[in-house]
C-alpha cells in the first residue's frame, strides 16, 4: 500500500473518530445536564485526549496543536448536534446512538493509534499499546470529568476490542498485507463486534465476590 494511500486512510479514520468521539461526548454531557461549557469541554477533550497522550508517548507535539482540522471537525459536529436538537431526543434513542457513535470513535482510534505505531517502527507491544492509548484516553477523560467508571474497567470488551484491531493491524502490516479494503474489513470487523458484545451483553469475567440479589 502506498504511502500517500495510507496517509489518506488514516485521516479519514481519524476524522471518523474525531466525529465520533466529540458527539459521543456531546450526548454525555447533555444525559449528565452540564452548560454549554461544560459540554464543549467535554466533547473536546474527549475527541482529542487519547490523540494527545498517544503524541506525548511518542515525543512528538500533539496535531492539534498546530493543525485546525481536528478543532473544526470538533465544532462543526457540536453544531450540527446542537441544530438536530438531539438533546431533546428520548433518552433511550440517545443511549443507543451514544453506543453507535463510541463504538465507532473506538474502533477508528485503534487503527490511527496502531498506525502512528507502525510509522514509528515500534513493536507489537509498541502498536498496540499506540493503539489502545488513542482508543480509550478519550473516554476515560470524560468519564473521569463525568464522575463515571470508565468504560475500559467494566464494560462489554471495550478495551479488548481496541487491543484486537490494534493487533490486527501490526499482523497485516507484518504479513506485508494492508490494503484499503483490508483496512476498510478490520475496521468493520471491529465495530461488529464492539456493538455485538454489547447488545449481547458479553463481558471479560470479573474477579472477586459477587453481590447478592434479595
Amino acid at each position: 500500500m502506498e504511502f500517500s494511500s495510507r496517509f489518506f486512510q488514516m485521516e479519514v479514520f481519524s476524522a471518523i473518530g474525531t466525529v465520533a468521539f466529540a458527539f459521543s461526548g456531546y450526548l454525555i454531557g447533555v444525559r449528565k445536564q452540564l452548560d454549554l461549557l461544560g459540554i464543549v469541554v467535554v466533547a473536546l477533550l474527549t475527541a482529542i485526549g487519547g490523540g494527545i497522550l498517544r503524541d506525548v508517548l511518542v515525543a512528538r507535539v500533539p496535531l492539534v496543536f498546530f493543525n485546525y482540522t481536528s478543532l473544526a471537525i470538533i465544532a462543526a459536529t457540536l453544531l450540527l448536534s446542537a441544530l438536530l436538537r438531539l438533546h431533546r431526543r428520548q433518552s433511550r434513542t440517545l443511549e443507543r446512538l451514544f453506543i453507535i457513535a463510541d463504538s465507532l470513535g473506538l474502533v477508528a482510534f485503534s487503527i490511527t493509534g496502531a498506525q502512528v505505531g507502525l510509522m514509528y517502527d515500534l513493536n507489537a507491544f509498541g502498536v498496540v499499546l499506540l493503539g489502545f492509548i488513542t482508543a480509550v484516553g478519550g473516554g476515560v477523560v470524560r468519564d473521569m470529568m463525568v464522575n463515571d467508571i470508565p468504560f475500559i474497567l467494566h464494560k462489554d470488551f471495550y478495551g479488548t476490542v481496541s487491543i484486537l484491531v490494534a493487533g490486527g493491524l501490526f499482523v497485516l502490516d507484518q504479513l506485508t498485507w494492508i490494503t484499503s479494503w483490508l483496512l476498510q474489513l478490520l475496521f468493520v470487523l471491529g465495530l461488529a463486534i464492539r456493538l455485538f458484545a454489547h447488545w449481547s451483553e458479553l463481558a471479560l469475567p470479573k474477579i472477586g465476590p459477587q453481590s447478592k440479589q434479595g
